[in-house]
C-alpha cells in the first residue's frame, strides 16, 4: 500500500510562501537549496517549496511511497496516467512525477 510521505509547495513567489507558512503554522523553513526549501511540520508530513515548476502548474502535489516504483508507473500508465519526469535516481531515492486521469499531479517516491 502507497503512503503518503511528503508534498510540495510549488509557488510562482516561494519566498512569500516560505514566510506565510512559517508564520501561520510555524513550519520550519531551510534555506533555498536548488530551488527548493525543505518544510519541516510539528509531527506530521513534512515536504518542500519550490519555484514554479517548467513541466506542471504551480499548486501542491503529495508524495507517495512505493515498494517499487517501476511497477507503481507500469500500473498507473495503464491505468491512464500521463508521466511528466519519469524515475530520477537520487542518492537514497528514486522519484518520478504523474498526472492521474484526472488532471491531479503526483509524485512517486522509493527508498533505495
Amino acid at each position: 500500500m502507497g503512503k503518503v510521505v511528503g508534498f510540495e509547495i510549488s509557488s510562482q513567489e516561494p519566498e512569500k510562501a516560505a514566510e506565510f507558512y512559517s508564520k501561520v503554522f510555524g513550519w520550519e523553513i531551510a534555506e533555498p537549496q536548488w530551488n527548493y526549501q525543505a518544510v519541516k511540520t510539528a509531527g506530521g508530513v513534512n515536504g518542500g517549496i519550490s519555484g514554479p515548476p517548467d513541466d506542471h502548474p504551480a499548486g501542491t502535489r503529495i508524495q507517495i511511497e512505493v515498494d517499487s516504483i517501476d511497477d507503481a508507473i507500469s500500473k498507473a500508465k495503464d491505468l491512464g496516467a500521463t508521466i511528466v519526469k519519469d524515475k530520477m535516481d537520487f542518492d537514497t531515492f528514486y522519484l518520478a512525477y504523474l498526472i492521474d486521469p484526472t488532471g491531479v499531479h503526483f509524485g512517486l517516491t522509493q527508498i533505495k
